[in-house]
């Protein structure tokens, strides 16, 4: 495959998400959050590899700042702590690694932001049940359908491929408008 073959791809994916990842749930993805930040509870972002980076990307944005000047937002992710990971995966398994942490720092009204490019990650799967079983609004970014996250979503961004890197490609430009809405919605105010 050649270079430009390969973005041509990427631009086909591209387009098709503009019609299929629904405005409806972003939007209920964002206003959940900036209800969630605005009232000072947490929101929680986990994926594993590539889309653990995805998340801790996503924190980078909103501890730090995307466009904006502004306060910090409590934001964490839940890949970022090597002992946490590592001790409790060792002890208790993989797949409760980021369920334990929404149960140490989530709360009802709180959000997930649960990353899997095939919707079935049972890490992923077993930290939104813990989350909606605390009260949780839950987001989940995906491929297509969804998979086992679907159903555990409130709000499901769901891109129209299954091929990982293609995948990933998207999630960045979705999670992208998620932060900039987010800062915007926040901090209109101070927008001159």
């Amino acid at each position: 495959m050649s270079l430009a073959d390969y973005l041509t791809e990427s631009a086909e994916v591209l387009r098709c998400s503009a019609s299929a990842v629904s405005q409806e749930a972003m939007d209920g993805a964002i206003d959940a959050t900036v209800r969630a930040l605005s009232a000072g509870k947490p929101l929680l972002v986990c994926g594993n590899g590539g889309s653990a980076s995805d998340a801790m990307h996503i924190a980078g944005e909103l501890v730090g700042r995307f466009l904006l000047q502004r306060r910090a937002l409590p934001v964490i992710c839940l890949a970022e702590n090597p002992a946490t990971l590592t001790a409790w995966s060792n002890d208790h398994g993989f797949e409760t690694v980021f369920s334990r942490q929404v149960e140490a720092f989530g709360s009802e009204g709180a959000v997930l932001f649960g990353i899997s490019t095939s919707g079935t990650s049972p890490n992923i799967v077993c930290a939104l049940a813990k989350a909606r079983q605390m009260g949780m609004v839950t987001i989940a970014l995906t491929g297509e359908g969804g998979g086992k996250l679907a159903p555990l979503a409130d709000w499901l961004l769901a891109v129209p491929s299954r091929h990982t890197p293609l995948i990933q490609q998207v999630h960045l430009c979705l999670y992208h408008y998620f932060c900039c809405e987010i800062e915007r919605r926040i901090f209109a105010s101070q927008v001159a």
